[in-house]
């Protein structure tokens, strides 16, 4: 598969009802929210809904959460040491060819092309660091969140031998009324040659965006509370398209039509595609 040709910018645009979709576990795991009261959903939140997503569809992963790892490694290094050629390279301590080690790993593992990497663990005599194509900013909600702080208790004790109920019934759940966030991220061409990310990765990551929240439920994202509502896929002509990535995001405006939106529908959606035309995909 050749590298990547065609510069890529991407905006997804997130519907959350009821829902928390990132807790800040310094704020009592409330949703995430800045200072002008809009919400946050991290991009390293969003990376990890990424991988889970690819590797749902087949995909080798390097950074695997501990309760999906499918290959029965329990720490980066054992899945690191599991690519025979990757460890012996990297055995050679300072003769190593840190390209080639790079190349290695992209070659195995899809994020590491993706996102990058940085190798870097006891035992290690040499680090090895790969920069990644593929950059995703922080998702910020268009208008300011609702936060509902609810009280919730248990029906039974933890232990045995206890009457009534132990003190550790009660707790808080935390969630966001609604909410319409936009994900927005781009792909570089120039560093998509040096990992070999193609089209054909490129493709894979429209499908794991599409399909986001998919296997992604918990009792603070209940199925179907998480919907990605709209993609916007730009795709340029050129490597390095005289349009920057700031102006292209600019040409996607989205604002209220209702003083307290409820739905993707209280949205006016606006796009200039003087500059460049995407493809939109509706999932609704």
């Amino acid at each position: 598969m050749s590298p990547l040709q065609n510069k890529i910018d991407f905006a997804a645009v997130v519907s959350i009802k009821n829902a928390n979709p990132n807790g800040d576990p310094l704020n009592g795991n409330r949703p995430r929210e800045d200072y002008d009261g809009h919400g946050v959903i991290s991009d390293v939140a969003i990376k990890r809904k990424i991988r889970n997503r690819l590797q749902d569809l087949g995909e080798n992963i390097f950074v695997q959460s501990d309760d999906r790892a499918d290959d029965g490694k329990n720490s980066l290094k054992d899945r690191a040491d599991s690519c025979e050629e990757l460890k012996k390279e990297i055995d050679k301590k300072k003769n190593a060819d840190r390209d080639k080690a790079a190349a290695l790993a992209c070659g195995q593992w899809y994020d590491v092309r993706a996102f990058g990497q940085v190798f870097a663990f006891k035992g290690f005599e040499v680090s090895v660091g790969v920069r990644g194509p593929v950059s995703i900013q922080q998702a910020i909600s268009v208008s300011p969140i609702d936060i509902v702080d609810m009280q919730i208790t248990k029906s039974v004790n933890s232990e045995a031998g206890k009457e009534g109920k132990s003190s550790d019934t009660m707790g808080m759940k935390h969630f966001v009324s609604f909410g319409l966030y936009v994900i927005r991220g781009s792909i570089n061409c120039q560093l998509a040659e040096k990992t070999g990310f193609s089209d054909e990765d490129a493709e894979k990551l429209k499908t794991a965006l599409c399909t986001l929240f998919e296997n992604d439920a918990s009792s603070a994202r209940p199925d179907g509370s998480c919907e990605v509502c709209r993609l916007y896929w730009w795709k340029h002509a050129e490597k390095t398209p005289q349009e920057t990535s700031a102006k292209i995001q600019r040409a996607l405006t989205i604002e209220p039509i209702t003083e307290i939106p409820h739905s993707f529908a209280d949205y006016k959606i606006t796009l200039d595609t003087t500059a460049c035309k995407p493809e939109i995909i509706d999932l609704l």
